[in-house]
């Protein structure tokens, strides 16, 4: 990286417009930035930083963009600043401007400028400059690429803080890992320690919870054999009273105590069996002894039915006999049915067709309404030939109406024509406009494409921005939240921890009591081995045991462990919010989004004008085709009203002749059709009399003979009328119900008979009759045997499937738990696994000699790389005196190992910390220090070749001999073409270095002098 021309306007202490040619100044390889005491020598490395990173070093930063503003500058000249460099073989131009206020040009107060960006590439073929973005995070994201560094890796090695190594030198290790952590992002490698105790962790819980399962199942085991097993020999009988999750004989024991416990569950369930065959055979011969008694009683029952049912059919005699003849009666009667429907069908159609024939010829005028059925049809067959003659009439006269509609429509389109003819000629007249109109439509539309491309690729940089704005409000709050969270996970820590301390306190002052506890009668004493205890210790106020002590502890870890996520949790936010805010800015997020929303009206407008090229177009031809058809349409109306005029004469000369015609034939009827109408309907009316007529007549010839088959048929049935039929004759359904009480009766008759006869019931005899009572108490007898065999065979029933439940359990239990046994033997590896990994990791392990963490030891080897990087210079400097090197000495205490750095001094042999150094010792080896360093990130960022370095400072503690050495160290870097620029106030570099660029503090604001040897 090279810096060619730096110029600033209105920053800092720079009230105008000030320009840095650094080509200039690195022509001889080392020029000195001097001036003095806060005349704005840091202030051109702070441009340099922002111009690149969009913020400034350290501190400064956090004091925002208001402060980057020269309260020099006049109030409407634009704070802005703009470096030239060559990086990665590109040669580009970044300009920025922070977010400030002005005067409002119009009216008063105050608005607020928004911060802006660009970035141009020089394009050396053209000899031109070429715009690349205009957006604050696509300029950020492609100068961070090319650097390979962030703004703190930047600060740390090109502008190299004297003061910030001198510290790093007497700093302690935590300090030192701090700075190392930044510098080579070495974050990963303690998230790699934190993965690791969590997995420890996670694979401790899984061991836990398959031993807590396991000793579940051991309970649960106990609890299903029940008494079938022998008493244990903890407490109570329990034989697992002593083992808790993690005890590594848990598994042993609770598979040996299974299998005895199964055995004797299998031998009792033997003996359960036994018992069980005995009560069966007991309740089959209990329950054929009732089966016996229930079956004679049964007998002596239904011999007692049936003759009662015998007595009650007796009794019913009379009825049954007289049903048998109503029965006969009405099946006569039906016989005469046919004959009687007959004659009534006769008598109602007679009834029908004379009330038709009156209504038919109440219609007919004058002698035809008494005329017979003959001369009805002589005038409906007159009638009809008169009909027929005026059949040609009635053509003529549709003819005529058909011709009237025809001239109709001729009228109708006329009027339509004109109408057509007149729209087409005005839109016709307004044609050239509208074709112009359309015209500019698309013209306006094609110009409009191009800004909206330009504006989709501005308004994504800004849609960007938002984002990253936005995720850092909510990371702001979150902060907030977090660190109020982190004080109140630290206060609770603490008072967890003095819990537990006082509690332990407590504990260790009643430590006697609490082994008196333990002592019993005639057993010697785990202390003083004497089975006496005359006055065994009590316990006093607010004694705390052992599982106090436990559980005070176990509080304060879960306390210090909610801490240290509290704390990693912030820090977490902490890194976000800082990449949020370097993305967004530093543009509030309310006037990003203003921009956005306004940015995207603007390109809606756009993007909806370009779209609607096609449209337009579109329309365009639209109306050209619209045009032609208007054309046309004129052209066929001229043509239509043209031939319509011969059409409408020859139609009204040959209506003139139908309607004579029709006139003539129609007579005084209002036409043809209403007089063919009326000879219709007559026609139709004498036709319907004649035929009612005809009805009537054979309707009462029907009648006679069905009376003279009526009576013949009564006769026949013996009957003496036709109404002593009708009473005698019955429904269906009363005939299927008397057949039905009939054949009831004989069916009662036959199953009585049947009953008595059985062989079941004629060996009865009267003794069997007469000894009821005491049957009945035999039955009652083998019921109660029956009831108590019964419930004897429940009880061996319900203790055979107890013993049967209890072994099916223990197998099932057993099998689970010698399932989960081998299920838990990986997980216990793994957990040996990862928690040796773990703690070696975390440098708690035996076998990390260091007690170095993994996160350290990374370090330790970037420190090492640096010391060695250092001490190249640091002797060259020191004349050879000295050499810094890396220690890897465990620290004292909780102290963090493996950063220790030490320098060792070839004049007395020793080796002593840096913290030892004096004033001037400590300029040049903080100087090789940060140039190792520098050497060491540079090669992290992938070779970056680094052709421009500042170093600020420091120079006033060394003498003229050490001063010449730093000099000679400082000239070797200008080696292929590097130049280095010195920072500081000392007057003896202005006569040794004539490079110089000197900044000048007036009440106007300050202002840069360039001072270069002139050449030649």
């Amino acid at each position: 990286m090279r810096l060619h021309r730096l110029a600033v306007t209105a920053f800092g202490p720079f009230g105008d417009t000030q320009e840095i040619d650094f080509d200039e100044l690195s022509a001889a390889g080392l020029f000195l930035l001097h001036g003095p005491t806060g005349a704005g020598k840091t202030s051109v490395l702070d441009a340099v930083c922002y111009a690149l990173y969009g913020g400034v070093p350290g501190v400064r930063q956090t004091s925002g963009p208001a402060r980057l503003r020269s309260d020099h500058a006049d109030p409407g000249t634009r704070t802005e600043v703009v470096l030239d460099l060559t990086v990665g073989g590109r040669r580009l131009e970044v300009t920025r401007q922070p977010e400030q206020r002005r005067p409002k040009k119009r009216g008063t107060g105050m608005t607020t400028d928004k911060a802006q960006s660009w970035l141009r590439e020089y394009d050396a073929a053209a000899g031109t400059w070429k715009a690349l973005s205009r957006s604050h995070q696509e300029i950020g994201e492609e100068l961070a690429q090319l650097l390979g560094m962030s703004r703190e890796q930047f600060c740390q090695v090109v502008l190299l803080p004297q003061g910030d190594f001198a510290r790093f030198l007497r700093a302690g290790a935590e300090e030192r890992a701090k700075l190392l952590g930044r510098l080579f992002d070495t974050h990963r490698f303690a998230a790699v320690e934190q993965h690791l105790a969590e997995l420890r962790t996670a694979a401790q819980r899984r061991v836990r919870d398959g031993d807590e399962r396991l000793l579940a199942l051991a309970h649960r085991m106990r609890q299903a054999a029940g008494g079938a097993t022998e008493p244990g020999d903890g407490p109570d009988g329990d034989p697992f009273a002593g083992l808790s999750p993690g005890d590594l004989g848990l598994a042993d024991a609770v598979l040996g105590w299974a299998a005895p416990a199964r055995a004797l569950a299998r031998e009792r369930l033997d003996a359960a069996a036994s018992a069980l065959r005995l009560a069966e055979e007991a309740h089959t011969d209990a329950r054929r002894r009732l089966d016996e008694a229930r079956e004679l009683e049964r007998r002596r029952r239904r011999y007692a039915q049936a003759r009662r049912r015998a007595g009650e059919l007796a009794a019913r005699e009379e009825e049954y006999r007289a049903d048998r003849a109503r029965l006969e009666r009405a099946r006569a009667a039906d016989a005469v049915a046919p004959a009687l429907a007959l004659r009534e069908e006769a008598e109602r159609e007679g009834r029908e067709a004379a009330y038709a024939e009156e209504r038919a010829r109440a219609g007919l005028p004058g002698e035809a309404a008494q005329a017979p059925a003959e001369r009805l049809a002589d005038l409906e067959r007159a009638t009809r030939r008169e009909l027929g003659a005026l059949e040609a009439a009635r053509r003529a006269e549709e003819r005529v109406a058909r011709l009237d509609g025809e001239l109709t429509r001729l009228e109708r389109e006329s009027g339509s024509d004109e109408e057509t003819l007149r729209e087409a000629e005005e839109w016709l007249e307004g044609w050239e406009a509208t074709r112009a109109a359309h015209q500019r439509n698309v013209d306006a539309a094609a110009e409009a494409a191009p800004l909206a491309e330009q504006l989709a690729r501005r308004l994504d940089g800004l849609r960007r921005a938002l984002d990253a704005a936005r995720r850092r409000d909510i990371l702001t709050a979150e902060r907030e939240a977090a660190g109020a969270e982190l004080s109140a996970a630290l206060e609770r820590a603490l008072t967890a921890k003095e819990h537990w301390l006082e509690v332990k306190e407590r504990r260790l002052r009643g430590i006697a009591a609490e082994l008196a506890a333990g002592l019993e009668e005639g057993e010697p004493c785990a202390v003083c081995g004497s089975r006496e205890h005359p006055d065994p210790a009590r316990p006093g106020n607010g004694h705390a045991d052992r599982s106090a002590e436990e559980s005070a502890l176990a509080g304060y870890q879960r306390a210090e462990d909610l801490r240290r996520r509290a704390e990693q949790r912030l820090e977490s936010i902490r890194d976000r919010l800082a990449a949020a805010d370097e993305e967004a800015g530093g543009t509030p997020a309310a006037e990003l989004a203003e921009q956005v929303a306004a940015l995207e009206k603007e390109h809606a407008a756009a993007r909806q004008a370009a779209s609607g090229v096609r449209d337009a177009r579109a329309a365009l031809e639209r109306a050209v085709r619209e045009h032609d058809a208007r054309l046309a349409v004129r052209r066929e109306a001229e043509r239509r009203t043209a031939s319509r005029v011969s059409r409408r004469e020859a139609l009204l000369g040959e209506r003139d002749e139908l309607a004579e015609q029709v006139a003539r034939a129609r007579g005084e009827a209002p036409s043809v059709a209403h007089r063919a109408a009326e000879l219709e309907r007559l026609a139709r009316r004498l036709a319907g009399a004649a035929e009612a007529a005809a009805a009537a007549e054979a309707a009462a010839l029907r009648l006679k003979e069905a009376d003279a088959r009526l009576a013949d048929a009564v006769w026949r049935a013996g009957f003496d009328t036709p109404r002593a039929v009708a009473g005698a004759r019955l429904t269906g359904d009363e005939q299927r119900l008397l057949q039905r009480r009939i054949d009831d009766r004989q069916a009662e008759e036959a199953a009585v008979a049947a009953e008595l006869a059985a062989p079941e019931l004629a060996d009865l005899t009267p003794e069997d009759l007469e000894t009821a009572d005491s049957e009945t108490a035999g039955t009652a007898g083998a019921e109660a045997a029956l009831a108590a065999a019964v419930a004897r065979l429940n009880a061996a029933s319900a203790a055979h499937a107890e013993a049967r439940t209890r072994c099916e359990q223990l197998d099932r239990l057993s099998a689970r738990a010698l399932a989960d046994t081998r299920e838990l033997a990986p997980l216990r590896e793994e957990y040996d696994r990862v928690a040796r990994l773990a703690a070696l990791t975390a440098g708690t392990s035996a076998e990390n000699e260091h007690r170095m963490r993994l996160e350290s030891y990374v370090l330790a080897a970037r420190l090492e790389q640096v010391a060695a990087a250092a001490s190249a210079r640091l002797a060259y400097m020191s004349a050879g005196r000295y050499t810094l090197v890396h220690s890897d000495a465990r620290a004292s205490g909780r102290g963090r190992s493996g950063l220790g750095l030490h320098v060792i001094d070839a004049w007395t042999g020793n080796e002593r910390d840096t913290a030892t150094l004096s004033g001037g010792e400590s300029f040049f080896a903080s100087l090789a220090l940060a140039l190792g360093l520098a050497d060491v990130v540079c090669e992290e960022a992938g070779g970056l070749r680094l052709d421009t370095l500042f170093i600020d400072e420091g120079f006033g503690s060394l003498d003229d001999q050490t001063l010449d050495e730093v000099l000679d160290v400082l000239d070797s870097l200008r080696e292929r073409d590097r130049s280095v620029g010195i920072v500081s106030h000392v007057a003896d570099l202005r006569r040794r270095i004539p490079a110089q660029l000197e900044v000048v503090k007036t009440r106007s604001g300050s202002a840069v002098r360039h001072r270069v040897p002139k050449t030649g």
